[in-house]
């Protein structure tokens, strides 16, 4: 794995009466959700990292601190940017940013840790005999 500091992700969309808070329930107002806020930076940050993985391997989310700053009306364009900030083996913290067409509307850090997706699974599934 090679994945260096200042490697840089992008997702981007539209709000949509689907995205909004008072569709996901995060709120009762027709504007961009918190939620798709935070898929929208992790999106990111993954996009980031997709031309260094091998085959078989995948990252996941293992922590956000992240601000909303501005609210979003429907039909604006919204994108969050990722940018790798620290390497620590399979360890990796992101500075990530969001925003619509008038400026930022979040930003915070995100980690993310690198797996072996059938490794990982397998492991989720063992969970069931636990129950």
């Amino acid at each position: 794995m090679s994945i260096e500091v200042g490697a840089k992700g992008r997702a981007e969309t539209v709000v949509t009466e689907q995205n909004t808070a008072a569709a996901v329930g995060s709120g009762l107002v027709p504007v961009f959700a918190t939620p798709y806020m935070v898929a929208l930076m992790e999106n990111a940050a993954v996009n980031a990292l997709t031309p260094y993985m091998e085959e078989g391997q995948g990252s996941v989310g293992t922590h956000l601190d992240v601000s909303h700053d501005s609210a979003t009306p429907i039909g604006m364009k919204v994108w969050a940017e990722a940018e790798v900030t620290a390497v620590d083996g399979k360890a990796l913290t992101f500075a990530v940013t969001a925003y619509d067409e008038a400026g930022v509307i979040g930003k915070g850090t995100h980690n993310r840790f690198i797996i072996t997706v059938d490794r990982f699974l397998a492991k989720t599934e063992k969970k069931k005999e636990g129950r």
